[in-house]
């Protein structure tokens, strides 16, 4: 793998110390987590940010969930978690976060989420089936996932092969949320 694949995250997981610098003043100004989320995330809800790496969206949806809610945090890298943990601890939002480090496999989880987010990951995930068989298992009847990919890394094409696996594993698309530099899609599981 060249450097320029991995700086790019073109192959295999995005390497901890190039996540710096997806938390930006400048991406705040482009992808603001609140905009995005709004509507989509409601107060007491339990949300999933699946790839949360330093916590660009974890924090935002901790803030959204509120006391009565809990966010919970999934990452392949420990590094990812103790950031977004530091970062929740000093944001005094650590009690409603819970952190879980996932493997190649399987998200480890066995909770139910209202809400689930896979923003800018889904490219790395190798088994997309097994991807989507985790997620659904993890949402409530009419929880919603919001997958967001980036533009510069993932062809229309083969974004409309991951919904197609996500449709074949039981979900349906129902809205296409414009989020900037990037292609996005809000699913529900299929009753």
């Amino acid at each position: 793998m060249s450097l320029l694949d991995k700086l790019l995250c073109r192959t295999g997981t995005c390497p901890w110390w190039l996540c710096f610098t997806f938390d930006n003043p400048l991406r705040r100004i482009i992808q603001n987590p609140k905009n995005i989320l709004h509507g989509l995330v409601r107060e007491g809800d339990t949300a999933l940010d699946i790839g949360c790496g330093m916590g660009y969206f974890s924090l935002p949806l901790a803030d959204m969930v509120g006391s009565s809610g809990k966010v919970i945090c999934v990452d392949l890298q420990e590094k990812m978690l103790e950031a977004v943990r530091r970062k929740a601890e000093r944001a005094g939002l650590i009690k409603v976060m819970k952190f879980q480090q996932c493997t190649s496999d399987s998200l480890g989880l066995n909770e139910n989420a209202d809400f689930a987010l896979a923003f800018w990951m889904v490219h790395e995930v190798r088994n997309k089936k097994g991807f989507f068989q985790d997620v659904r298992g993890s949402l409530k009847a009419e929880g919603t996932l919001l997958i967001v990919e980036p533009k510069l890394h993932v062809s229309r094409d083969a974004f409309d092969t991951t919904l197609s696996i996500a449709q074949a594993e039981g979900f349906k698309v129902v809205d296409r949320p414009t989020v900037t530099i990037s292609m996005a899609a809000l699913l529900t599981p299929v009753k």
